[in-house]
């Protein structure tokens, strides 16, 4: 028989238009919210082109991910909820003054979320939003989703910038989170543009912050590993999301140094930087090892040449749909660029049974959608050159200079 992979895109989004969040607000926001809508101005041009449907429309985005090979998602957000002005992943937290609407934000898109899961049983993953200005508003959220998710897909970690008033993810005052986190097997999801500064208004600012944007994003890693949580929760789970691979194995190369330094270094090691050593048990790539997933979103060759330096069993492709650098509706080609001559059970957990795994999809239950749509083995094992490449596609994975980042 013909094998065909079950393709898992370990990295999509979604949310819903910005009038549907209204059901899902109490009533005592409805006012407030017609008032905000009024002058709401979308950021981000993919919501205001054509496309924009994708963000929302269950059966059209299920025909075009079948259509592309794929029969299962993990949906982190991407419109805007009630109350932002940016979208979920790059806002900044609230302050005390705007929390209240800004959590009843989080919650309505919440609570779309869990219907959109819902309204494709086995297929979704829902990963969902909490802030922790309040931290039991967060831990009662969580536990509300694990049991009204239908695959849940775990929190995005809220975003803690620089100079925020928040305490940094270091600090033993979110051990209640990841404690929970830990008794639940809820994946605490660290995104691409998540824990960004505010850059100001300056037309050059989005540029600094593209160029910041991976390193930012990485920043959380240290905190946890450094800050013990790892150590104090052995069971806890992490997925680094749409961070490219590049920089991992010389990330995890360095983070081993500076502990070396901290743990057996000489005396002014010791005494300045020694407390966190004592604390931990293992090297930083050690924790990567037993904590660590990679949502690898449109791997390149270049990147997916790495994947053995830090095994295959962490490694989770995604498509990022619905967004220009993902690659819809060229999947097929970009499994080529990232898979072709490899082992096929090494690229069927890659794209499909590590995702599984770690969110909780049941794979038999996916089957039989993997026999009519799935991509044939035969044919993500063929080569595909440069000059093959999609020449419509905006997608990363088709990159031809194929550079590795740094971080």
């Amino acid at each position: 028989m013909e094998r065909r992979y079950t393709v898992i895109t370990a990295d999509s989004h979604c949310g819903a238009d910005v009038v549907d969040y209204r059901p899902y607000l109490a009533s005592r926001f409805h006012d407030e919210f017609d008032a905000w809508a009024a002058t709401y101005e979308v950021p981000f041009a993919d919501l205001l082109a054509p496309i924009r449907y994708r963000n929302w429309d269950s059966d059209r985005r299920l025909a075009e991910h079948e259509a592309d090979g794929i029969v299962a998602e993990v949906l982190f957000p991407n419109t805007v909820p009630p109350f932002f002005e940016e979208g979920n992943l790059v806002a900044l937290p609230p302050g005390e003054a705007d929390y209240e609407r800004r959590w009843a934000g989080v919650q309505a898109h919440n609570r779309w979320v869990a219907d959109f899961c819902a309204a494709a049983p086995g297929r979704r993953a829902g990963v969902v939003q909490v802030f922790v200005n309040h931290l039991g508003d967060a831990l009662d959220e969580i536990r509300w989703a694990a049991e009204h998710v239908d695959v849940f897909g775990g929190i995005l970690l809220p975003s803690i910038p620089p100079g925020s008033e928040l305490p940094p993810l270091y600090d033993p005052v979110y051990d209640p989170l990841w404690r929970l986190c830990e008794e639940l097997g809820a994946v605490i999801n660290i995104h691409s543009g998540s824990g960004l500064p505010d850059y100001g208004d300056l037309e050059i600012a989005r540029a600094i912050m593209l160029v910041e944007l991976p390193w930012f994003s990485h920043r959380p890693l240290w905190h946890l590993i450094f800050g013990g949580v790892f150590e104090r929760f052995p069971a806890l789970k992490v997925a680094l999301t749409e961070q490219g691979v590049a920089w991992l194995p010389r990330g995890l190369e360095t983070l081993d140094w500076f502990y070396g330094r901290m743990a057996g270094g000489g005396a002014a090691e010791a005494v300045f930087f020694g407390a966190a050593a004592q604390g931990m048990s293992m090297k930083p790539s050690e924790y990567f090892e037993r904590n660590i997933w990679v949502g690898a979103s449109f791997l390149r060759s270049s990147e997916s040449a790495l994947r053995p330096e830090f095994g295959a069993d962490r490694i989770m492709w995604g498509d990022d749909y619905p967004h220009s650098e993902g690659t819809w509706p060229f999947s097929r080609e970009a499994l080529r660029v990232a898979f072709a001559g490899e082992d096929p059970d090494v690229v069927q957990r890659c794209v499909g049974t590590n995702a599984a795994s770690l969110y909780g999809f049941d794979l038999e239950a996916l089957a039989p959608l993997a026999a009519r749509f799935g991509p044939l083995a035969e044919e993500i094992n063929v080569p595909i050159e440069a000059s093959e490449y999609p020449p419509s596609s905006t997608s990363n994975a088709f990159d031809t200079t194929q550079v590795l980042r740094a971080w």
